[in-house]
């Protein structure tokens, strides 16, 4: 058997070459040796065949033998520690040769770097994979220049200079760029309560990803309106302004006189960010002007509903308001004190003794005071008193209150029908609420529970 197998090792720089012992054929990679014939070993397709020859039968003992491919200098490397090399440069990074040869197991990191350098990088595979002079191109897709993730935006800028006091006056951090209130500081409610769950098909994909898109655009105008007060000074020419109108307020001995801050309401500091928008056609003397006779009409109002109030009690003097004030004020806490007697004696008042007395004019005007929240919003006439409370109370807009009583009304109906119905709610929605008009819905007969 051992005439068929030919073995040349005239050189040591030349590797051992086997042959199949039936098909005469140059074992480059696998092959099976048997186990129980001496010298015997056949190529995988002659194996796969079933090929007998002599005293070898197919059913015999075999084992399958790594033959070698390549040889660097006096060690020769097979087709499965090829592998192992190919696998660790991918896993573990072009470099890192002791990492590589681990993982080899049989070979140091110095041969495997000599090995790799040779074939892969300055042999023929490394000549045509990696050319001499590239030809591809960097491309940046940050996107544009305005972009969200242009370097533009996360430039380096340098900070305005401004005392521990301007910088609380203004309510600006200049390290970080970052105002207390930015421009439209509202703008991350968008995507505060966007999640993509598996029950989303792709039109509530869609539609999260254009709330994305347009916080996105709020960005953008948000960081070009701070990228121009930068550019122009606006910051510093804020604080310049505030110290020529201090200095402007003098009295006759020359001592300077300090202003007069009042802490702006709630009410005031909303209706600025609302009227924000106009800043851009005024200057900024006309803006504190538009803003103070927007003060004054809504004072002036407040005046006005007042008086009408005085006119419809019969006060026509305003020397009469004065007694009016203190005969309300009393019967106010003479009401007060009898609730108390009330509540301490436990005895409820009947209907007979004590007649409900008509809720007058100025009650309702109170009244109407209760839901000054939601009374300017959108739909607010279309409930009753009793949805009023109930919005006023989960400080609900009564525009979303009516599209969650509609979804909830409908869905029962289908339900009644027989038909089946998968209720979505808003993902931002309170359980409590949600339970609150459930009941008012079922109290009131709207829904019945099944």
């Amino acid at each position: 058997m051992g005439r068929f197998r030919v073995r040349k090792a005239k050189m040591a720089e030349t590797p051992t070459r086997y042959y199949c012992n039936y098909c005469q054929d140059e074992l480059k990679s696998f092959s099976v040796r048997c186990c129980e014939c001496t010298d015997f070993d056949l190529c995988l397709q002659c194996f796969s065949a079933g090929a007998e020859l002599g005293s070898h039968k197919r059913d015999h003992d075999y084992q399958i033998i790594d033959n070698a491919l390549l040889a660097c200098g006096d060690k020769e490397w097979s087709m499965s520690e090829e592998y192992l090399l190919l696998d660790a440069i991918e896993t573990f990074g072009f470099g890192n040769w002791a990492d590589v040869a681990s993982h080899i197991g049989s070979k140091s990191p110095t041969e495997a770097r000599e090995h790799y350098d040779s074939n892969y990088i300055c042999g023929n595979l490394g000549k045509a994979a990696v050319p001499e002079k590239p030809t591809f191109r960097v491309h940046d897709h940050t996107g544009p220049e305005d972009g969200p993730l242009s370097p533009t935006l996360v430039a380096k800028f340098t900070p305005v200079e401004l005392t521990l006091i301007d910088q609380q006056e203004l309510g600006y951090m200049p390290l970080r760029d970052d105002f207390e209130r930015e421009y439209d500081n509202e703008a991350e409610t968008l995507v505060s309560n966007l999640a993509i769950t598996n029950e989303d098909d792709d039109l509530d994909i869609a539609i999260k990803l254009i709330h994305v898109d347009i916080y996105t655009r709020r960005l953008k105008e948000r960081e070009r309106r701070k990228k121009i007060s930068r550019e122009f000074g606006l910051i510093t020419a804020a604080l310049t302004s505030t110290a020529n109108k201090a200095k402007e307020q003098k009295d006759q001995k020359g001592t300077q006189v300090q202003p007069q801050k009042r802490k702006p309401s709630k009410e005031e500091t909303e209706l600025r960010e609302k009227m924000k928008v106009l800043a851009q056609f005024q200057s900024g003397k006309e803006q504190d002007e538009f803003f103070e006779n927007l003060q004054k009409e809504k004072d002036i109002r407040a005046r006005i509903k007042e008086l009408i109030k005085y006119r419809r009690n019969g006060i026509t003097k305003i020397e009469e308001v004065t007694e009016y004030e203190e005969a309300k004020g009393k019967r106010d806490r003479r009401k007060e004190g009898k609730k108390k007697i009330v509540r301490k004696s436990g005895v409820v008042s009947s209907k007979k003794t004590e007649p409900k007395e008509e809720p007058k004019k100025d009650d309702r005007e109170i009244v109407e005071d209760e839901f000054q929240a939601i009374k300017s919003s959108p739909g607010f006439n279309f409930l009753s008193d009793r949805e009023k409370r109930l919005c006023n109370s989960m400080k609900m807009k009564p525009a979303r209150y009516i599209t969650l009583k509609t979804v909830i009304i409908r869905d029962h109906l289908m339900r009644r029908q027989g038909l089946p119905c998968k209720t979505r709610y808003p993902s931002n929605l309170d359980k409590s609420h949600r339970k609150r008009i459930t009941n008012y819905l079922t109290k009131s007969g709207w829904i019945k529970v099944s």
